[in-house]
């Protein structure tokens, strides 16, 4: 059962609260305890850490009813993301919403690995395509270090279309963007120079054991990869291979343990080759690539 906050009085100043959420954070098993009172604390307040340094006596006035019904979220264990309803992803600001997996930092490396595959090309008109694009954030963050390129994201979930779309619009990516409601690659055409995906990973039998941030507020559809974590993978891989243009990268985000069966997967299609895995920086098999034949 949550233990439930007791909440503040408005004479509190600044720095007690914060200190007073950090305490229930850290009864309540949650690690990141300090930092997470402190970013709940300005958000709530509408101030920045700058802000709270400079004058950590004022008193939290009118805001400790948000104050208080924010902590409680928080130690229900809903992630501060979620809380705040965004994410930084790749140094882009992004919205988010109960129907797209929150992105991670550990995901970037996707992002990276795909930057450094296509540098060789320049400036070149590039088609890039995200399957399973969530909040939009990988294929923003694509698309913000190619300036010339043009990207499709694809989800299942009309919901998490519209958080995509509504993303790109603000980070000034319309022009450059589309996204397609569908089962991954059903409504799409071929000849994308590079395929992203990070898609459902996790073994039917193991989403309880998750922490709660992810197991109670990540979409269940965002997780399930089947029995074994593999089901999309085998989806996507033939799909995949037809779609890339020669040449092309397909780069998937992958689970501990999960490399060498999805290194395997690509290289049964018989079309793509270079197949390797690349390392996050914990030292984890993150991400998994292949390249289309010439």
């Amino acid at each position: 059962m949550t233990a439930k906050f007791a909440g503040f009085d408005p004479a509190l100043s600044r720095a007690a609260a914060q200190r007073l959420m950090a305490q229930a954070f850290v009864a309540a098993g949650i690690e990141s305890a300090a930092l997470d009172a402190r970013l709940i604390l300005c958000a709530a307040l509408g101030i920045d850490h700058a802000d709270l340094v400079r004058e950590p006596d004022c008193a939290i006035g009118a805001a400790a009813g948000q104050l208080a019904a924010m902590a409680q979220r928080r130690i229900a264990r809903e992630p501060v993301s979620r809380i705040l309803g965004r994410r930084e992803f790749y140094g882009l600001d992004f919205v988010l919403g109960p129907a797209a997996l929150d992105p991670r930092p550990d995901t970037e490396i996707l992002v990276d690995t795909v930057l450094a595959a296509l540098r060789p090309r320049g400036d070149a008109p590039l088609r890039l395509l995200d399957l399973g694009v969530g909040s939009g954030a990988i294929l923003a963050a694509l698309l913000s270090k190619l300036p010339s390129a043009y990207g499709i994201g694809l989800d299942r979930s009309p919901v998490a279309c519209r958080i995509a779309w509504n993303n790109f619009a603000a980070l000034g990516l319309g022009g450059r963007s589309a996204v397609v409601c569908g089962d991954w690659t059903a409504p799409l055409g071929g000849d994308f120079d590079a395929i992203v995906s990070n898609p459902p990973y996790i073994g039917s039998g193991e989403i309880e054991g998750l922490a709660p941030e992810v197991r109670d507020y990540d979409p269940r559809a965002a997780l399930d990869g089947g029995p074994d974590g593999l089901a999309a993978y085998r989806s996507l891989t033939p799909a995949v291979a037809a779609l890339l243009a020669p040449d092309g990268i397909v780069a998937f985000e992958v689970g501990a343990g999960q490399s060498e069966s999805v290194m395997a997967l690509l290289a049964a299609t018989g079309t793509l080759e270079s197949v390797a895995s690349v390392r996050d920086l914990g030292g984890h098999l993150r991400v998994v690539t292949a390249v289309r034949r010439g």
